[in-house]
């Protein structure tokens, strides 16, 4: 994912340590986002880390000072916040790298990328979780199923961030490289000097898409229709306004990542010929991709705003908290307060 240019990005084709030009995509300049463009990314990009480290920060703040046992649930939509937080951390360097190219070298250039990649597949693998653990507890609720989800289900988190970050080494394949020969400025970019460069974005990129988004949304689909069905054969519909937020939380991520995985698929395709090459095309689905790009890390910002405007409970536990922090400080302060008195009043006797 990359803020820094918007050009075909097979306009190089790498094989061994040289640089060819391809001649099929000759025709199109190699070009940066126009000004204006740059610095709209780069506005949109600190917005979404002003608004995500806080409201992850409350988010995770609120379930870990819970007092009652946390659901396998609450374990992953902590989680879920973590992977949201670190991917906002990343977004001050692409903000300037949007704007300024890319600054920050080529350690940063992998890392960075390593940091999205693996929270991206973390985060639709724990919204898959949630819908399992879901169905588990409302298709087949049961006390003894319930302790051993609970029992497993940090056990699972590891196992989740071990496989989300075992799929984001492609990422170590970007590199940070000179715009072109006539400027200084750099951009961070995959490039990929064994075999041939199209057959790896496109082998990549249709790994992305299955394993970090297909496959999951298939599993999300499943279990969240068999729930849904159940429900509407209950009476009382308790159990369906606990699963507002995580249904809010589902449909947020598909509206903010369904645009970007989409655009992609057409890359993919114009990477594979099997959509005809036109210089035109490939420039606008570039510019595309930086677009869904940007809206695409709108999520990470986006779960908190959700809690608080469509989780009741979540609301209470925010005031519940609060108001214990506020009857403590003012505890705090009354005890300093007569402390503060008693001293007044022994040094006065010495008056």
């Amino acid at each position: 994912m990359s803020f820094t240019y918007v050009f075909p990005d097979d306009y190089f084709e790498e094989s061994n340590e040289t640089l060819d030009l391809d001649p099929d995509t000759l025709a199109c300049k190699l070009k940066p986002l126009e000004p204006a463009a740059a610095v709209a990314v780069g506005v949109l990009l600190s917005a979404i880390f002003l608004l995500a480290i806080p409201g992850n920060l409350l988010v995770g703040w609120v379930i870990s000072t819970s007092k009652q046992p946390l659901t396998p649930s609450d374990v992953y939509l902590f989680h879920l916040t973590i992977a949201d937080g670190l991917i906002a951390l990343t977004l001050p360097f692409w903000a300037v790298a949007v704007v300024q190219g890319w600054l920050f070298g080529g350690f940063m250039c992998k890392l960075l990328n390593l940091v999205i990649e693996a929270n991206f597949y973390i985060s639709i693998i724990f919204l898959a979780c949630i819908s399992i653990d879901r169905y588990l507890l409302i298709v087949h609720a049961s006390e003894t199923l319930n302790s051993r989800m609970r029992m497993c289900s940090r056990l699972l988190c590891a196992a989740v961030w071990a496989f989300g970050s075992a799929l984001s080494l492609p990422a170590l394949f970007n590199e940070a490289i000179k715009l072109d020969d006539d400027s200084d400025r750099m951009i961070c970019i995959e490039v990929f000097d064994i075999g041939n460069a199209s057959l790896w974005r496109v082998a990549i990129n249709g790994f992305r898409h299955l394993f970090g988004f297909l496959l999951p949304l298939g599993v999300m689909i499943v279990f969240y229709s068999i729930t849904t069905v159940r429900l509407l054969r209950t009476r009382g519909f308790q159990k369906y306004r606990a699963m507002k937020v995580i249904v809010a939380v589902v449909i947020a991520f598909l509206l903010c990542w369904m645009p970007y995985h989409l655009t992609k698929i057409i890359d993919v395709l114009l990477r594979a010929e099997l959509i005809q090459f036109d210089c035109a095309m490939r420039t606008s689905v570039n510019q595309a991709l930086v677009a869904t790009s940007s809206l695409a890390l709108v999520h990470s910002c986006i779960n908190p705003v959700l809690y608080a405007f469509v989780g009741e409970k979540f609301r209470k536990k925010v005031l519940l908290l609060f108001q214990r922090k506020v009857r403590k400080e003012r505890a705090t302060l009354s005890r300093f307060s007569r402390s503060t008195s008693q001293t007044s009043e022994g040094n006065g006797a010495f008056l």
